[in-house]
């Protein structure tokens, strides 16, 4: 079947753990009326507000799937076995590289991009990148080995939210299918997403663990009182050394709570008053895109960094729901990175999660050194990428504004 997204608010996730919430009244603090906590509401004030994961108890019944735990959680990743992909076809290299050169940068094109370059920072001037002299072109091709496989995890969680009185899509409906054999829509290959679903047939309504099903609390704030202690007169009635009442409180020491309004208590924030809670399952499925990169080592001095993230021609794609290592390269540390990325992902993702579709590709990088002189000094800067990006180790004409120039 396929289902569709929950998107019922507010729920809450909690790990399934016991603990001893429903304890005798030796715990209970006195009530305003003397009453036991359990005679009318519940006095909680010791407590945090925030929803509490119920005792693991309450849910026994409820329908069981085939998990693993690890940590705290039940994680379900039993993904199913995959089919291969069709092997790599053999491949001539040498001619692929041959037809698919980057153009060679000639001093025209070395001068404009710096130019380019200099006319985007504020602090540097134009006269140096039109006047220095160019002495020597060094290019270089590298290339970019590029793994991507996109995967889908699927782990299942408690979950709790009030019950309103809708209908229950419980146990007595039928019994709740394998994680993996629930049908669902898949986004498009290699786009991130997460969704949680509801798992059918797993619903229960149980009284609310944190208020007891009374739908209400003692407020923490004034402890069931309604009122607090003047913050003007610290509860004095009149300030120090003044004769007057304070007109904070007029005069009797206490004001209104704010926390419950001067009710003495607070609508449960569990149950939202409801008293009774739905408890299921939950489905979260992630989708996730796992990226290997390796660029062939350059024999220029350019940072690594602005190599890794430049523009490139493709030189090769491959797509399918699994593919096999480039062999034969004549960069042997391509065919190695290749081999690596594809062991290190398989590793990492066999045993949690399914493999929908990978994509490997190879990218020509052009990098150009340029060596120049100007004003009896020689030095140097970088052209990178298809788009004709620039890197400057030591420009001759900027000066220092307050901004960083990298």
């Amino acid at each position: 079947m396929k289902m569709r997204s929950e998107t019922r608010d507010p729920v809450v996730h909690w790990s399934p753990h016991p603990w001893g919430h429903r304890r005798a009244c030796t715990w209970c603090r006195p009530t305003a009326t003397g009453k036991c906590c359990r005679e009318g509401v519940v006095d909680l004030s010791f407590e945090a507000e925030s929803p509490l994961a119920p005792p693991a108890e309450l849910l026994e019944t409820l329908p069981s799937c085939d998990w693993v735990l690890q940590g705290d959680r039940h994680q379900i990743f039993f993904p199913p076995s995959e089919t291969a992909g069709r092997p790599q076809e053999q491949r001539c290299w040498s001619s692929f590289l041959e037809h698919s050169r980057a153009p060679v940068v000639t001093e025209e094109v070395a001068r404009e991009a710096l130019l380019s370059f200099v006319d985007s920072k504020c602090c540097y001037g134009s006269a140096a990148a039109g006047d220095l002299v160019i002495l020597e072109l060094k290019q270089q091709n590298l290339c970019r080995y590029r793994l991507e496989t996109f995967s889908e995890s699927r782990i299942s969680e408690w979950t709790f939210q009030p019950f309103t009185n809708h209908s229950v899509d419980g146990p007595q409906r039928g019994t709740s299918p394998r994680l993996w054999d629930i049908k669902v829509q898949v986004p498009p290959m290699f786009q991130e997403d997460t969704r949680r679903f509801q798992v059918p047939h797993s619903s229960l309504v149980k009284e609310c663990h944190k208020c007891h099903g009374r739908g209400r609390y003692k407020c923490s704030g004034c402890h069931g009182a309604g009122t607090v202690r003047c913050s003007s007169c610290s509860g004095a009635k009149r300030k120090a050394k003044s004769a007057r009442r304070c007109q904070m409180c007029s005069g009797s020491g206490r004001r209104r709570c704010s926390t419950c309004s001067g009710r003495g208590n607070k609508t449960c924030a569990t149950c939202k008053g409801e008293k009774k809670l739905l408890h299921f399952t939950q489905l979260v499925i992630a989708w996730k895109n796992s990226l290997f990169e390796f660029v062939s080592e350059p024999q220029l001095d350019c940072p690594g960094e602005l190599l890794a993230k430049a523009r490139g021609e493709t030189l090769f794609k491959d797509e399918n729901t699994t593919v096999y290592p480039i062999v034969d390269f004549p960069l042997r540390e391509i065919s190695l990175a290749s081999r690596r990325g594809i062991s290190e992902h398989s590793a990492a993702l066999a045993s949690r999660a399914r493999v929908l579709q990978q994509r490997q590709t190879l990218e020509l990088i052009p990098l150009t050194e340029v060596r120049y002189w100007y004003q009896g000094k020689t030095d140097v800067y970088y052209i990178y990428g298809t788009d004709h990006q620039v890197h400057v180790v030591d420009y001759p004409e900027r000066w220092c504004c307050g901004c960083t120039i990298l």
